[in-house]
């Protein structure tokens, strides 16, 4: 087997869904270490990560190691039937590598040192710090790339350091060296002609540090491009270090969903299969939401494949402001939403509460009550559910509908002194995303430079950077018959965060049939005119609230859809349709409320031919989801619900969620879950 046929299916070939949490036994006296792998079995376990943070036991001093315990570990596992992901211990250095090898030690944009005494104490660009990870990894990869308890390799941990430092603006300028080659060009493409920071050396050249006003939006974006590059390099070298003793177990890393700091469209390219850490919000209602955006993210970063949800909670987390628990049930119906996204297994941080440390507070398996408490027992319950869940390992869960989304967009859009602050990508994503989780239809979240020709229909919220092949690449997907809707600032720059010259949305104005003048944020609610396309009535008490754009047609069959009610943009228009070859594509140029933005978005739908699971809409709090030949009902709330379906998945019928419950249905047989 090549490196280009492992995947998640290959780690535990047979064995179902995967079902495990982080273990930490150098927490816990070797005596308890038995009890835990015979709770793991009752729990329904059959994987747990080991090593993440163990680097300080397994090198306590510089070259003196200590493998004794981990190799115990891993023989009681296996004798009992646990898989293993093993870690590289990476994401924590010990201290004596800071104490020793201070330029390990990353600093912050004010150039002040963040000390050991935490985690993720290092810094990424450092010669030093990559040795030493290149040291432990070698020795482990060495030792146990052939042990019978190993399934999966698990880089480092939550990938995400970023620094400031001296060594950091070297690696900086190499890389900047690479991409522009001379000083010329990237004079240019930084634009330091304005402020007078042009560059006449590299050495001149630094880290975005704390400066007396605003930075350079340039140099800004380049470097979080240099950052999330830098993480990725570190895992393809301890992943590289692995290979040479190891070419059958897959390899991975945690990622975190949207998480700012890193391209994760880069990184899942290296990886041989996407896992993902989520923890809902108990304390926000509609955390679930964008939970289950996240895990449409990691559907798009897996191409439809199967990934894996390496690390959620289950009760409270320790790290928020106010830890809410999760209500009974609550459990079980996360951990299936992931399950019916494409989610191929579901772990939990961490197996066994620590007494000790700065997560002492955070939800386990066992928790510190004891296997007879509620949070045990709603676990195994929901691992015996797993196992009968088993027959949905490998099935692809590939969708229909598109939502593009690039980090280095999102990074662009919102930089310092733009037009609105309140204009939020993650929220624009989200607005667009809740209509079509309404009406249970999935999607897989891509980088705009994916092959769209399987889409029917392609989102674009707020995607503020967009080159000519992007473009030029939507434009040929809605000639060829494909639908997209864009949102309002998009297409605004370039792939150098240059704002394109003359009317904007520059690179899609033709195939868009509208181009505008002028952005013009909002200080009051605006009334728009807004007639639904599939009903014809026209809908009440629609405000653009925050966003409004200067637009005007130009294409010699575009619609007006909605138009401004009053103000100075009255009777022009706000949101607008173009027929483009065999294609659709609509613009909006404000920001939406629910009604009139779920309205435009199912008429996409309607007019791409895709055929809708619930047409009536679902009620607060529940999900739907298709994967494979069943359907997952999910009820995220405290309330009684019902659900009216159609016919899809036999004669048309009522289904009653209790709260926090769940229910699997097939064409063959009803699973029930509550």
């Amino acid at each position: 087997m090549n490196r280009q046929q492992l995947g998640l299916a290959s780690s535990m070939p047979g064995e179902g869904l995967i079902f495990g949490a982080d273990y930490n036994p150098e927490q816990w006296p070797k005596a308890s270490w038995p009890t835990d792998v015979a709770l793991m079995k009752e729990a329904g376990i059959n994987l747990v990560t080991v090593g993440v943070f163990s680097w300080a036991q397994l090198e306590p001093e510089e070259g003196q190691w200590n493998f004794a315990w981990l190799d115990e570990v891993l023989d009681l596992l296996h004798a009992g039937g646990i898989r293993v992901s093993l870690a590289t211990p990476t994401a924590s250095p010990p201290p004596w590598l800071g104490k020793l090898y201070p330029q390990t030690l990353p600093t912050d944009a004010s150039g002040h040192t963040l000390w050991y005494g935490s985690r993720n104490q290092f810094n990424p660009s450092s010669p030093k710090y990559r040795a030493a990870a290149a040291t432990i990894t070698a020795k482990i990869a060495e030792r146990y790339a052939q042990h019978p308890a190993l399934a999966m390799w698990h880089v480092g941990n939550e990938l995400g350091q970023i620094s400031f430092d001296d060594e950091s603006a070297c690696a900086f300028r190499e890389w900047l060296m690479g991409k522009y080659v001379t000083l010329e060009r990237l004079n240019d493409a930084w634009g330091t002609t304005f402020w007078s920071q042009q560059y006449s050396t590299w050495e001149e050249i630094l880290p975005p540090r704390s400066a007396p006003y605003i930075g350079n939006p340039g140099q800004e974006l380049d470097f979080k491009r240099f950052t999330s590059d830098q993480l990725v390099s570190l895992f393809q070298a301890e992943r590289d270090i692995i290979t040479r003793y190891d070419t059958t177990h897959p390899i991975t890393t945690n990622m975190m969903g949207f998480f700012s700091g890193l391209d994760y469209n880069s990184l899942a390219r290296e990886t041989d299969f996407v896992a993902n850490d989520w923890y809902t919000d108990p304390g926000d209602p509609q955390s679930w939401q964008l939970g289950a955006l996240t895990h449409d993210l990691c559907r798009g970063l897996s191409g439809g494949k199967p990934w894996l949800l390496m690390e959620s909670a289950t009760s409270a987390v320790n790290w928020r402001g106010h830890n809410v628990a999760k209500e009974p049930g609550a459990l079980q119906v996360d951990a299936l939403s992931a399950v019916a996204r494409g989610a191929d297994g579901v772990c939990f941080f961490q197996f066994r509460q620590s007494s000790f440390g700065a997560e002492r507070f955070h939800s386990a398996v066992v928790p510190l009550a004891g296997s007879k408490s509620r949070v045990f027992r709603e676990a195994a319950a929901l691992g015996a559910y797993m196992a009968q869940l088993g027959a949905l390992a490998g099935t692809p869960s590939q969708t229909r509908i598109a939502i593009l989304f690039d980090w280095s967009s999102w990074w662009a859009a919102e930089s310092a002194a733009r037009p609105s602050e309140k204009l939020q990508v993650m929220e624009q994503l989200l607005a667009y995303y809740r209509p079509l989780l309404r009406h249970g239809l999935s999607v897989e979240v891509v980088h705009p430079d994916t092959d769209l020709d399987r889409f029917d229909l392609v989102l674009l919220p707020n995607l503020f950077l967009l080159g000519k092949p992007a473009a030029t690449a939507l434009k040929r997907y809605v000639s060829n018959g494909g639908h997209m809707v864009v949102g309002p600032f998009s297409a605004v720059a370039n792939e150098e965060a240059k704002l394109a010259t003359g009317r904007f949305p520059g690179a899609l104005a033709e195939v868009l049939g509208v181009s505008g003048e002028e952005w013009l944020p909002l200080d009051k609610p605006v009334p728009l005119v807004f007639t639904s396309p599939s009903t014809g009535t026209q809908l009440q008490d629609i405000h653009a609230s925050i966003w409004s754009e200067d637009l005007e047609l130009h294409g010699p069959n575009t619609r007006t859809l909605a138009y401004f009610g009053a103000g100075r943009l009255a009777g022009k228009p706000a949101i607008t349709a173009n027929p483009w070859g065999a294609g659709e594509a609509w613009y909006v140029g404000a920001d939406l409320p629910a009604e009139a933005l779920e309205t435009l978005v199912m008429s996409a739908v309607a007019a791409a031919g895709i055929q809708v699971p619930v047409p009536l809409g679902l009620p607060d709090d529940i999900e739907a989801v298709e994967r494979g030949d069943q359907l997952f009902l999910l009820n995220h709330g405290p309330t009684l619900s019902s659900v009216e379906l159609p016919g899809t998945f036999g004669t048309s019928t009522t289904i009653t969620l209790p709260p926090y419950g769940a229910k699997v249905l097939s064409q063959k047989k009803n699973r029930v879950y509550s």
